[in-house]
């Protein structure tokens, strides 16, 4: 078993990792507000796709934005076993729709490994590193300011 150290300790961050259909994600645990049950969204009209609604989080209108439809592997068909990740990224808050969270994972920087660049040109506009897992998995970091909706359809 190796020995932790702390530089060790300095090297890691933590990330909340969820699944979205077969595949793991992760994003750094410093945005993530809170993670609650699936509550259904008022649809807004002519959102983005990807923009399932709106939920009410404590007197406040937050947007919920599909997960799988943002990154093209299909649109989510939320049941009350999924989640709602509520995130906070500059001075946006928002709800990311997902399958299930996972864990909370501290992983080391040298771990995360760029995405190939042949894999980069569709890929890389969402995700910023890859992670190989010790059980064979892969886990995918997410850059929330490339899925997040822009200022501009906010406005929705």
């Amino acid at each position: 078993m190796q020995q932790m150290t702390l530089q060790n300790i300095a090297d890691q961050n933590d990330y909340v990792c969820f699944r979205i259909g077969e595949q793991d994600y992760c994003i750094d645990i410093e945005v993530v507000r809170e993670i609650r049950g699936w509550t259904p969204a008022t649809v807004l009209p002519h959102a983005p796709d990807h923009v399932t609604g709106v939920i009410n989080l404590r007197g406040s209108v937050v947007a919920v934005v599909d997960l799988a439809a943002r990154l093209a592997i299909g649109k989510t068909c939320p049941t009350p076993r999924h989640v709602v990740i509520i995130v906070a990224l500059e001075n946006q808050i928002v709800g990311l729709l997902a399958d299930v969270v996972s864990d909370i994972m501290g992983i080391d920087e040298a771990a995360m490994q760029p995405v190939p660049d042949i894999a980069a040109e569709g890929a890389g506009a969402f995700i910023t590193k890859v992670i190989a897992l010790d059980d064979g998995r892969m886990l995918r970091k997410l850059d929330l300011a490339a899925v997040l909706p822009g200022k501009d359809q906010e406005a929705a």
